[in-house]
């Protein structure tokens, strides 16, 4: 039999427990050291710089900002803050 040791990502301790599922089928864990939650394998939330430069492309080719909303699935907020950065 393996067994698997699972480290908290924000302490690197081994005190961790399974803590039910997450809403995309991956595993929970709770440690006991610092009460944190984490998922097992975790990945980025943001956009690809690819999307992000296509839909900024969108703007330049004077789409609106709902336009882009509507389009792409991103939020008017989101559209702003990009193009503050690239300022």
């Amino acid at each position: 039999m393996v067994t698997q040791v699972v480290i908290c990502y924000h302490c690197d301790s081994e005190n961790v427990v399974k803590n039910g599922k997450a809403p995309n089928g991956k595993q929970k864990y709770l440690c006991h050291d610092c009460l944190r939650q984490s998922r097992e394998d975790p990945g980025s939330n943001a956009y690809p710089p690819d999307r992000r430069q296509e839909i900024l492309h969108a703007y330049q080719e004077r789409s609106s900002l709902r336009g882009l909303a509507r389009t792409f699935g991103v939020s008017r907020n989101t559209v702003t803050r990009w193009l503050k950065k690239s300022r």
